[in-house]
């Protein structure tokens, strides 16, 4: 038997502008701290797995930073990659009430 392993090239070098390292650190923090926020809301008691979820997220969260800040030319939007889909889930389902509202 043989592993045949197939390495993806690294996504290219983002266009750098004023103001972008900025809203890069406030993408990189954001997300990591809104799963810490949902985990701590939880009404389930987690445990020892939730006290290392918030670990996770405590580590992603400096992680992303530093590469938001250090390595901007290489920091891509987490907000523009999973909004988009979101935005398009949001538009279709919004799409289909006004169909049902239409042909009733």
């Amino acid at each position: 038997m043989m592993w045949v392993i197939f390495a993806r090239a690294p996504p290219p070098d983002v266009h750098v502008w004023p103001g972008r390292r900025a809203l890069a650190l406030v993408d990189a923090v954001a997300w990591p701290a809104v799963w810490a926020a949902w985990l701590l809301v939880l009404s389930v008691p987690l445990g020892l797995a939730g006290q290392c979820a918030l670990a996770w997220c405590g580590v992603a969260a400096v992680r992303r930073a530093v590469r938001a800040v250090g390595e901007n030319h290489r920091y891509h939007f987490t907000t523009w990659r999973w909004g988009r889909w979101i935005l398009l889930a949001l538009a279709f389902g919004y799409a289909l009430k006004l169909a049902a509202f239409l042909s009733a």
